[in-house]
Order: structure tokens, then sequence, then C-alpha cells
């Protein structure tokens, strides 16, 4: 055997075994201790009126993080207006996101995701009368959920600004749109925005993170296509060497919504 061939094999034994060790707590819910923060970060439409976009995004995904295996206990939800929904989100602030964030990922610690549904800037992500910078936003993950598998996804216009800064071998990015691009379906009259309407109709047919993310960039073009938007948002995917062989270990339940 080389000694390049060694390296490369070394390299996967870690990686599996870094894996099963965190799915060892429990195998039939490999989410089961991971850390995951849902934020809806706006209830304005791409008209300037309210809209119900964002939090039906966040109470839908929520559900589907739920679906998926992820332990309600280990989740936390914000939005701009918690005082409107029976589900009790939290308010959604940057420190707050921060704390809790923090809180979760000190008792659930095999791994973290971080959902923000929002309108979005070229300088971040919209979280109440605040911008999200991606700086801050790594120096959160850094803090908190540090080394251990970390997925992000950003449903937010020109949110690919998050993809460099964030970029790390054990993290998944997934946003709506290009940096220099909008994303769509944020008007007042929207059930969800495009990106997390793809989100949702994706994920019960796709085995895992990595599928989906190819899942809904294609269902996204697809939409835009249908509905003659323009310039297409052209969602953006980057998955780190140390996740990417082990991502088909967190395996996605098989079945429909609702399902065993």
């Amino acid at each position: 055997m080389s000694k390049r061939a060694g390296i490369v094999g070394a390299f996967f034994i870690w990686a599996f075994a870094m894996a099963t060790s965190a799915l060892a707590a429990d195998d039939s819910r490999p989410f089961g201790d991971w850390a995951a923060v849902v934020i809806a970060g706006d209830f304005h439409g791409s008209n300037g009126g309210p809209t119900e976009a964002f939090d039906n995004a966040r109470r839908d995904v929520t559900k589907e993080l739920q679906r998926l295996g992820f332990s309600p206990d280990n989740i936390r939800q914000f939005s701009v207006r918690p005082d409107r929904y029976k589900d009790r989100p939290l308010k959604s602030d940057p420190l707050a996101i921060y704390r809790s964030l923090d809180e979760l990922s000190a008792k659930a610690r095999s791994g973290c995701l971080v959902y923000f549904t929002s309108h979005g800037a070229p300088q971040g992500v919209v979280v109440d009368r605040h911008i999200l910078t991606p700086a801050l936003l790594g120096r959160i993950l850094d803090a908190t959920c540090q080394s251990r598998p970390t997925v992000v996804i950003l449903s937010a216009c020109f949110s690919g600004v998050f993809v460099r800064p964030l970029a790390q071998p054990n993290r998944m990015i997934l946003t709506a749109a290009r940096p220099d691009r909008t994303s769509f379906g944020c008007g007042e009259d929207n059930v969800y925005p495009f990106f997390d309407d793809c989100v949702l109709k994706s994920s019960p047919a796709v085995r895992d993170f990595a599928a989906l993310a190819g899942a809904v960039k294609s269902c996204v073009a697809q939409r835009e296509t249908a509905e003659g938007m323009a310039p297409p948002s052209e969602p953006q995917i980057w998955i780190g060497g140390e996740l990417r062989p082990i991502l088909p270990l967190y395996a996605f339940p098989t079945g429909p919504p609702g399902g065993d």
C-alpha cells in the first residue's frame, strides 16, 4: 500500500468513526442528539405589507426536522412576532439566537442545524431590524457548534454571501441565491418563499442533506422558469471535505411526512 493510499484510508476510517460515534446514542434517530435553530427573520412581504410566508416556513420546517428525527427538546424557533403563534417561538434577535444555540449545543453534542428564512441583503440576512452578517454568524457557529457536523441553510436574497465566510471542513451550506441575486416568493400572498417550499416538498423524497441540496436547487429552477422569474436565483451548495463522506450515515427516514 502506498503512503498516499494509507493516508486516504486512515481519513475515511476516522470519518466513519466520527459519524458512528455520534450515532451511537440512538441508531434509529441519527439527528436525535443534534441542536437546531429555525429563524423567521422578518414579517414584511416584498411590497412592504405583512406576510405569513416566513413564519409558515419556520413552523413547517420545524415539523419536518422532527419527522427527520430531530428531538423537539433540541430545537428552538424564532419569530419577529412570537406572540401571534401557538407554537410559542422565541423573539428573533441575534443575541437570543446565539444564547439558544449555545445552550442547545452544550447538551445536544453530535451536530448542529441552523435554518434562516427572511429577507436578505448583500451584507447579510435580516433578523428583525438587524442585519446578521456572515462574519457574525461564523463567530456564533465557531463558539457553539465548533467542529461538529453542521448544516446551515439560508433562505434569503443574496444569501450566497455566506458561503465563503462560513466554509469549513465540517460544514454544509445551502443558500437560496447567489451572492448577487435575489430569491423569490416573499410576497404578501405567498404561503412560503419558493426556496422553503422546495425544501419542504423535496425532503420526503431524498436520502440525506446532500441529496436535499441538489433536489432543492432543481426544484427552485423549475419553479422560477414556470413563473417567469428572472434572473434565476441559482441556489448555492457547499459541503466540506470532512462532512461529505459521512453525510450518507445521517440518513433521512423513508416514507411520506407523518409516516413511520
